[in-house]
């Protein structure tokens, strides 16, 4: 990439957006999108949290799902003109797989399997950038190489969990003429992943097209995990992707999930439109340094893209229920007195269904308010970890 690829060319302009959420085989999806050619596009389908079973027959219904759930909009003209559609992490496969063997017959060659084959299909028929979450079996070191030989079994029963296999939690994303543009694979693997990921090498930042209009914007991307502490290991406060963001100058950071609750069955089922409050005031935690004094100069668009329902149970975890609660939320740097304000157009619920428009022109119907803390020595770390170390208030606008 030469100089002037690499600069911004995006004329950028606030987003509008676009967020949906419906039943699919036992569980629910979320889309988020943002709409129109001259503001920048994001659209995030949180595609299955669990399946009746695993095998190609639920697979294959997931993308007719996702095809179906796309149709209807575009009938409708919702997606005239979008630029990006961002789906969430694995998000064709679920995302409880116990090892490398029994995700095995879901690993797709590097940027050459059916998630990403729908992804150009997608692309070049809503003219739009495309990114999708997808579990890789390595092939090449460059996601335009050559696929190496290796299918996807559920397909094409040709890879398998043997010792040279090296598989990734990673995320593809595809221009509006259906070439492979950017490919990040997930950085901080959780314990799910852990059992059969390898991490990947770093946190993606680059310039991405939006859409078929020439549009250049600085974005970064995540993967769910790569938002903690390094393993949980590293100190709460290194906020690695915060900081990647941050020093990327990024104008708009996607993070495609499968974030877990711990609330119950019951309390997920009995105030489903209500979003997680703990969890989106975590995330909010995760992106401090964009709000700190020395923070984002110009407004960062986060959008954050999460499953709701359960995928059965899993080790170290239990049983495995998603927080929902998509949301796209406005960070800047706090003002000279240490004040910030973060922007929330709007969250989904922690198992809604439903649509969700959002015009980032328009005033955010949320925010939350930091206001400046004395400073808190001698406090340990540990007591961070568990602590809210950003006072907020989360009232309507």
């Amino acid at each position: 990439m030469n100089q002037d690829e690499q600069r911004d060319h995006s004329g950028y302009k606030r987003p509008m957006c676009l967020a949906f959420q419906s039943e699919i085989l036992d569980t629910t999806i979320e889309f988020f999108t943002f709409v129109r050619q001259d503001k920048l596009d994001l659209y995030s389908p949180l595609l299955p949290s669990s399946l009746t079973s695993r095998n190609n027959v639920s697979i294959a219904a997931n993308f007719s799902r996702a095809e179906s759930l796309l149709m209807r909009e575009e009938r409708s003209g919702t997606l005239e003109n979008i630029d990006l559609l961002v789906l969430p992490e694995l998000a064709f496969t679920g995302y409880n797989h116990p090892s490398l063997a029994a995700i095995a017959p879901y690993l797709e060659p590097t940027a050459d399997g059916p998630s990403t084959r729908w992804a150009i299909r997608t692309a070049k028929r809503l003219k739009c950038t495309v990114a999708v979450g997808y579990p890789e079996a390595a092939t090449s070191l460059s996601p335009s190489g050559e696929s190496g030989g290796n299918w996807n079994t559920a397909y094409d029963a040709k890879i398998t969990a043997d010792e040279g296999t090296i598989a990734y939690n990673s995320l593809v994303f595809v221009d509006a003429e259906g070439q492979v543009v950017a490919h990040h694979r997930k950085r901080f693997l959780y314990y799910t992943d852990e059992a059969w990921a390898q991490e990947g090498t770093s946190f993606y930042s680059g310039v991405l097209p939006m859409g078929n209009s020439g549009k250049r914007v600085k974005a970064a991307a995540g993967i769910c995990m790569d938002v903690n502490p390094y393993k949980f290991e590293a100190p709460w406060t290194a906020y690695e992707f915060a900081n990647h963001c941050r020093t990327a100058k990024a104008k708009v950071v996607v993070l495609s999930c499968a974030w877990l609750t711990r609330l119950s069955a019951l309390e997920l089922l009995e105030e489903s439109v209500r979003p997680d409050m703990d969890t989106l005031s975590y995330w909010i935690e995760r992106f401090r340094p964009l709000v700190e004094a020395n923070g984002a100069e110009e407004e960062v668009i986060v959008v954050i893209a999460n499953r709701t329902g359960d995928e059965g149970e899993a080790p170290r975890i239990g049983e495995v229920r998603y927080a929902g609660s998509s949301t796209v939320m406005g960070l800047k740097k706090s003002d000279k007195h240490g004040n910030a304000q973060v922007k929330i157009w709007d969250v989904m619920g922690r198992a809604q269904d439903g649509l969700l428009i959002i015009d980032t022109n328009t005033p955010a119907k949320f925010s939350v308010k930091r206001q400046a803390q004395p400073e808190m020595p001698n406090v340990a770390e540990a007591d961070l970890e568990h602590k809210p170390v950003m006072e907020t208030a989360f009232a309507a606008s």
